[in-house]
């Protein structure tokens, strides 16, 4: 059966989709010897595929692999940097490190801490990561200064960033001390580096952030230890079949919205 190939390469857990579609730009990917083109169609078991000269068989496809990581600060959220900075990647041992197609679902910023998925399931990173969709990521936060109620308010119902204003959160103060605030933030949405660039146009700056959950996803649970910084460990099944579920409500959403307007 047909499918477009990026989308192939990332049911393989060869790249995500965006990988996928970066590589085929850069002329890398080949089917049946003629460099490929983005929105291509091809038949996994008919046609030939290739990546920078070497064939890829449907046969080849590694098994899916869904990591929790804790991430430590001073470790950026790609597969590569051109920096030299250690990646996510590094922390996994060498026997997942390459070959599997492992890459993180979205980002975490060099300085920031905590839970982080990794996966080489392309499919589900596309949809995590696409706009439309609305995962939970839950927070924690110590700003400079104390923000008073009406403040976190505002940041709660939404602040202009850029020209748009951003989705409705939930902001609480968890605790004072001398000089700084401890917040729970609870996003519905990711732009870059958003919780820092907001409360630093509030006049709050983040001193530390840390992520602790996912959804239902945690660093702790009752069934497992804490996973301590560097770390990981393999998702659960009920927590895979959390996150495949969130990403099948997208479309389903959409159609709800369609039919309520068309009604």
């Amino acid at each position: 059966m047909e499918a477009r190939l990026q989308k192939i390469l990332a049911q393989w857990g060869i790249a995500s989709r965006r990988e996928a579609e970066e590589m085929i730009r850069q002329s890398r990917v080949c089917v049946n010897g003629t460099v490929a083109h983005l929105g291509q169609k091809v038949d996994p078991y008919q046609d030939k595929i290739s990546i920078d000269g070497k064939p890829v068989l449907a046969e080849q496809r590694p098994s899916k692999i869904y990591l929790l990581l804790h991430k430590p600060a001073g470790v950026v959220s790609t597969c590569y940097d051109p920096q030299g900075r250690p990646t996510v990647l590094d922390l996994l041992p060498s026997t997942l490190r390459t070959g599997w197609g492992i890459h993180p679902v979205g980002r975490l910023d060099v300085d920031s801490t905590g839970a982080l998925i990794l996966t080489n399931d392309g499919e589900l990173t596309y949809g995590l990561t696409h706009p439309s969709h609305s995962i939970s990521k839950t927070y924690r936060v110590v700003v400079q200064g104390h923000p008073p109620a009406k403040v976190l308010k505002n940041w709660s119902q939404g602040i202009v960033l850029e020209g748009k204003i951003t989705r409705p959160a939930q902001v609480r103060l968890m605790e004072n001390y001398i000089d700084q605030s401890c917040l729970e933030i609870v996003l519905q949405e990711g732009r870059n580096r958003q919780i820092r660039r907001i409360a630093e146009q509030l006049g709050y700056p983040v001193i530390k952030l840390h992520r602790t959950a996912i959804g239902s996803i945690q660093l702790k649970t009752s069934i497992t230890a804490f996973l301590a910084s560097g770390k990981y460990r393999h998702l659960s099944g009920d927590e895979i079949s959390f996150l495949s579920k969130q990403i099948i409500r997208v479309p389903e959403d959409k159609a709800k919205l369609r039919s309520k307007i068309n009604t």
